[in-house]
């Protein structure tokens, strides 16, 4: 974790005090210098950095915990006597200069007999500079590491056919694919992670007897991480060739030259195991003849980068991981063969098979395993914890596999991966909550003009094209909502944050940690059995978060605020009655998150945690939210400059909001992205303009007879040049009011997302809606829009994905495919006054599900009709589910869980 320790250096060093800044400016240039280095190593795989990678971590870890620590010593001092720097900060500065050699901060000298904790500090970096200046020189000798396509190809050569469970419908498509009726040479990609079954579907497909008869030549090639051409051209030329003579004492490029005159003028299929870099593609490909007679390359790989870059033009097959029923058909052949499985084993056999999480590797293994017990004398205790028993019996193989993953990834990912093991086992990952955590954990390497948030976005999609972890569930216009990370893979995570001193799990089921609780930078508690926690020791913890369900957080607080240094404290399952007002010591805080019961009033003194990135106060229970419950804000939380990410529940600030935000010691909060849920705000230009990259604004409005709609200007809106995503509610104290919204409501044009509720604007004015040129998802809840009928305009809605319409009075909808060119789900829920959907709706291309609850049975034949007509069509792709109330409040729940943080 080098790189990672680095970058969060690099982040404690630019956001260090003014004063220190200067003076630490040349270590700020060393720190820059060695995260160069880190990335040039990663592009050249580099073996020599990779062995002091642990010293350069160690050594930054320190460097970090002095100056933090020092910081706030400076702090506390402050508190007493106004003071400059003193002089403990210049024991820091000379401390640094001997930890990072050929550094000279000052002419300050010092003793070392006086910092004995930090001779090993600079005993390990003494070493670490002889090793970079050979980097810096580019002596550094190459990898001696061989390609192993011998071992690869004999150990294709010498296995038997594998058997197919699960996947027959996989090498039927694949195999219509091969013999397909295009003529021009095809390139066939197939993607998943490791042990998921790639080489054994295209083994099974290679030796198929109808692919055999369909290629005059046939050539199997392992590539591997560390390939060499000379290896990878001699097997291919032997493979096609007539006899070996042909690679005897050859070059490589005589042998490549060799291989496109073996395949000239023939059909042939060439499977490529294994391919982990676009280069290896680029190394071969101009070798493979195409004359337009059908000939086929087959590419195995986990990552999607690879497979999109072979040939951007054809579909990828992702491998699927397998169903229960075929994961316990599987594992019984593995154990029996043939046989019958003995009935009383059947059960808990389909509980292993399951607790497999459909991996095949892992159900061949472990079935290895299960068939020296077939009198199933251990099964029970194996199906407890199957990632346990494969650990300490059979895990070689599979974590092998797996590491190779883990070691492909460039330095600033592999931190990112890791961090996948905070969460607890079989946890639906949110992105956005993730995302902010990495950000607030100093992962992201800042790079212009993108933002932080944008750099993690990117981090995340790299990891989930390298198959590393899998898209669980999505937002209505496409965007990756929630992850989930295979069990095994979570294994490795661990396993490597171990080796790393990276993370620490507190379970009082953990098998992972069994080593002194010590030099624990980050700790996630999974049990509450563990609390109070006084096996956590180190006082330069950086991160807690809680994964386990409190009740109360009295008897935590103390413990918590013994961590000075901590950056990220995520206690969302924790409730608070009232501010937790020791935490105001955690100066270094960058994410905090917890709950509250009530009302809650946030203390004035919250501006003390000005490094504060991330602020997430909910509801324990949103189920039981009284319209009487309330966070009550202080105006000094908008005189944080850090801030990136505001998320309440009903935030309401306790004086007018304009005099809150803007005052003499007003600040523009430039980072400021998200404000959700805020109530009342008063949307002034000059409210607006103090928060200009806002990108997601939830308001609550809470009208009574005192104020007028108009005064909060929500023509103002556009101000917001960067908002993608708006939520406005507006709530009427009197349930007879029918007062309309101002019509002068207007919205950016950058806008995705957009939900209205209570508005009661007349559906003639939907076009400042529908004129919104990058609209993807509108909700209408509560009569946002009001009246009988609805006619869109032509030319509106032109990117429109998702359309909800919640509890309304519309009778009648009067539109056609060209009014909405883009849809594909369309939901509507308590619609009882709606006649019927207009039958053109069907006729929209992109149209995936129309979803209806508590409508008319008018409305519900309606939709069914338009299924009918385009299966009749031949469009098989549109689906109408008419929801249950389980259903529905099941959705609704699922929506709010973690909706704040989301």
């Amino acid at each position: 974790m080098a790189y990672a320790a680095l970058v969060s250096l690099l982040q404690t060093l630019e956001e260090s005090p003014q004063p220190m800044q200067h003076i630490l400016s040349d270590l700020l240039e060393k720190v820059r210098c060695l995260l160069e280095i880190l990335d040039d190593s990663a592009r050249k795989n580099s073996l020599s950095i990779k062995d002091l990678e642990g010293q350069i971590r160690d050594a930054s870890f320190q460097a970090q915990d002095i100056i933090e620590s020092n910081v706030l010593t400076q702090l506390e001092l402050s508190k007493s006597v106004s003071c400059g720097v003193g002089s403990c900060f210049w024991e820091i500065i000379s401390a640094l200069q001997d930890m990072f050699p050929a550094i000279h901060l000052c002419d300050t000298s010092m003793n070392l007999d006086k910092h004995k904790g930090l001779k090993k500090v600079i005993d390990k970096f003494a070493s670490i500079s002889g090793a970079l200046s050979k980097i810096k020189d580019g002596k550094e000798e190459a990898p001696s590491a061989r390609n192993s396509w011998g071992a690869g190809s004999s150990r294709f050569i010498a296995s038997n056919k594998s058997a197919l469970v699960g996947l027959d419908q996989d090498l039927l498509h694949l195999k219509e694919w091969l013999v397909g009726s295009s003529s021009n040479l095809d390139i066939i990609s197939i993607v998943g992670m490791g042990g998921i079954g790639k080489t054994t579907l295209t083994r099974n497909l290679y030796s198929d007897p109808l692919i055999e008869d369909r290629f005059d030549t046939r050539a199997w090639v392992v590539v591997s991480q560390d390939y060499h051409l000379q290896d990878l051209f001699t097997i291919l030329v032997i493979s096609t060739g007539k006899d070996g003579s042909e690679v005897q004492e050859k070059s490589v490029n005589e042998l490549a030259d060799r291989l496109y005159k073996n395949l000239k003028g023939r059909r042939y299929l060439i499977v490529m195991d294994d391919v982990w870099d676009t280069k290896a593609w680029d190394d071969v490909k101009r070798f493979f003849p195409d004359d337009n007679n059908s000939s086929r390359v087959i590419l195995t790989t986990r990552q999607s980068e690879v497979a999109i870059y072979a040939n951007p033009r054809s579909p990828i097959h992702h491998m699927s991981l397998l169903s229960p029923e075929s994961s316990w058909d599987l594992l019984r052949e593995t154990i029996f063969g043939q046989e019958d499985c003995p009935y009383e084993l059947e059960k808990i056999g389909q509980e292993i098979a399951e607790n497999c999480k459909g991996l095949p590797l892992a159900i061949v293994v472990i079935g290895g395993l299960l068939s020296r017990d077939i009198k199933g004398e251990n099964w029970e205790h194996i199906a407890q914890d199957v990632t346990l028993a494969l650990a300490r019996n059979e895990g070689d193989q599979l974590t092998d596999i797996l590491t190779l993953s883990y070691n492909s990834l460039p330095h600033h990912l592999k931190a990112c991966f890791l961090y996948m093991g905070v969460f607890p086992e079989d946890y639906e990952i949110f992105v956005s909550q993730l995302i902010k955590l990495w950000v607030a954990e100093g992962f992201i390497k800042p790079l212009t003009p993108k933002s932080l948030e944008e750099l993690a976005e990117d981090y995340l999609s790299d990891l989930i094209n390298r198959s590393l972890i899998e898209v669980r569930r999505r937002k209505h216009n496409g965007e990756i909502k929630t992850l989930i990370i295979h069990d095994m893979l979570r294994e490795l995570c661990l396993k490597k944050a171990q080796d790393e001193k990276f993370l620490q799990i507190m379970n009082s089921h953990s098998h992972v940690f069994l080593q002194d609780r010590n030099n624990q930078r980050r700790v996630s508690i999974h049990s509450d059995s563990l609390l109070p926690l006084t096996v956590v020791h180190d006082p330069y913890l950086r991160s807690l978060l809680y994964c386990c369900d409190l009740h109360s957080s009295n008897r935590l607080v103390s413990f918590i605020v013994s961590f000075k240094l901590l950056k990220v404290l995520d206690a969302l399952t924790i409730r608070f009655s009232e501010f937790p007002i020791g935490i105001l010591e955690l100066v270094h805080l960058r994410y905090l998150a917890f709950c509250h019961s009530s009302n809650l009033w946030l203390t004035a003194s919250i501006r003390k945690l000005q490094n504060l990135q991330t602020l997430v106060i909910i509801l324990r229970d949103t189920r039981m939210l009284h319209q009487d419950d309330t966070l009550y804000l202080p105006s000094s939380i908008w005189k944080m400059p850090q801030l990136r990410h505001l998320l309440f529940e009903k935030g309401f600030s306790r004086s007018s909001f304009l005099e809150d935000i803007i005052g003499e010691d007003s600040v523009v909060l430039e980072n400021l992205q998200t404000l959700s849920d805020i109530t009342n705000l008063n949307c002034t230009k000059e409210v607006l303009e103090i928060m200009p990259n806002l990108k997601k604004l939830g308001i609550s409005y809470v009208h009574n007879s005192l104020t007028e709609w108009s005064s909060y200007e929500f023509n103002n809106f556009i101000y917001l040049h960067k908002l993608e995503t708006l939520k406005c509610v507006f709530i009427t104290r009197d349930a007879q009011a029918k007062e309309p919204l101002p019509l002068n409501l207007a919205f950016p044009l950058n806008l995705r997302k957009l939900t209205l509720s209570g508005c009661r604007i007349s559906w003639e004015k939907m076009t400042v809606v529908g004129s919104l040129p990058n609209l993807e998802v509108l909700k209408l809840r509560d009569n946002a829009f009001a009246g009988s009928m609805w006619e869109p305009n032509e030319g509106e809605f032109t990117k429109l994905k998702y359309l909800l319409i919640e509890s309304n009075h519309l009778e009648d909808w009067c539109a056609n495919h060209t009014h909405f060119p883009q849809l594909r789900h369309l939901c509507l829920n308590f619609c009882t006054w709606l006649k019927a959907i207009p039958s053109d709706i069907g006729d929209i291309g992109t149209l995936e599900t129309i979803e209806l609850f508590e409508c008319n049975s008018s409305v519900v034949a309606s939709a069914m009709l338009i299924q009918e007509e385009q299966e009749s069509l031949g469009n098989e792709g549109l689906r109408v589910r008419v929801n249950s109330y389980d259903d529905y409040f099941k959705a609704r729940r699922n929506t709010s869980l973690r909706k704040v943080t989301t």
